[in-house]
């Protein structure tokens, strides 16, 4: 990997606030229904995201456009967009139910997921990973004594966020299998398409009477624009920029940082209030057990390299 130069570490800073910004942005665009919103969102994504797929499918080979229309790609990217669906309901709801802070920490503890479901289906996890799913663990139980169930903080919003981070692994899982050869917008597009789309039914069953396309002539649609360049073009694809010439590791250390960040974000510019005593405690424990996982995986990769 060549030398970092000195802008891509300001890049990276970009990239992490960029992505720390959406739940503090979701959660002020709160007069727009959850499924709705999410989906709005999405659909602001997509058409950004467009011209660069193009351009990147256009520099694809044959054989690889060809793999693009396989029956399994086209499983994988729709078994994607259905987590991803699911991520952003549930993420995106929890906010309208508890803190920003709780919604941030609960929806970014996916690497402890990830440890779980690896325990348990591939291999026996790095003593790090074991030892900071424990630790982790325990942080976000000593989140959970803010909550009540009523107020700012509720224990169903934090199931919410959770199951968002539940959800995201499916989306996880999928890119970590087909942009081995697919390029990241290429992959980013249909799969976020279907996520805008399928919302859209849901939102409806649940009585959300907001119109799908309602964002073109909302009085919130530069907010809305704002999200999906701040979080979805400066912030994921600054990060995989960035991974041009910084390791994965530093990469992860670094997003681990957007539940402070975002937090901050949503007290300096939209009011929202100071996180609780056991929240600061605990949401510290958390953010150091995703942290011990992050360096355990990594860890295991690189034994796996030596071999």
């Amino acid at each position: 990997m060549a030398k970092a130069p000195p802008l891509v570490w300001g890049l990276l800073i970009v990239a992490v606030l960029g992505v720390s910004s959406a739940g503090a942005i979701l959660s002020y665009l709160d007069e727009i229904p959850p499924i709705m919103r999410a989906s709005w969102r999405l659909q602001i994504t997509v058409i950004m995201l467009a011209p660069l797929a193009i351009y990147q499918y256009r520099q694809m080979d044959e054989i690889s456009k060809n793999k693009l229309i396989e029956k399994r790609t086209l499983y994988i990217i729709l078994g994607s967009g259905v987590a991803l669906c699911a991520h952003f309901g549930a993420w995106t709801t929890s906010l309208d139910h508890t803190s920003i802070a709780h919604s941030l920490l609960f929806v970014t503890s996916h690497p402890i997921i990830i440890v779980a479901g690896t325990a348990i289906l591939i291999r026996r996890p790095h003593i790090l990973e074991t030892s900071g799913a424990l630790v982790g663990l325990t942080g976000a139980a000593i989140t959970l004594l803010d909550a009540k169930n009523s107020g700012e903080v509720t224990l169903f919003g934090d199931l919410l966020a959770f199951a968002g981070a539940v959800t995201v692994v499916g989306y996880i899982v999928a890119g970590r299998i087909l942009r081995k050869w697919m390029p990241v917008f290429v992959y980013a597009l249909p799969v976020t398409l279907i996520g805008a789309l399928l919302l859209i039914p849901i939102s409806i069953l649940l009585g959300e009477n907001t119109s799908p396309i309602g964002w073109l002539t909302s009085d919130l649609l530069a907010w809305f624009v704002t999200l999906a360049f701040l979080a979805g073009i400066v912030g994921h694809t600054g990060l995989n920029a960035c991974l041009r010439w910084l390791p994965p590791l530093t990469i992860s250390f670094a997003v681990t940082l957007e539940p402070i960040i975002g937090t901050l974000i949503g007290w300096l510019f939209f009011d929202e209030s100071i996180p609780g005593r056991w929240t600061w405690i605990g949401g510290l424990i958390l953010i150091l057990g995703i942290l011990l996982v992050i360096k355990g995986g990594d860890e295991i990769e690189l034994d796996i390299t030596d071999e």
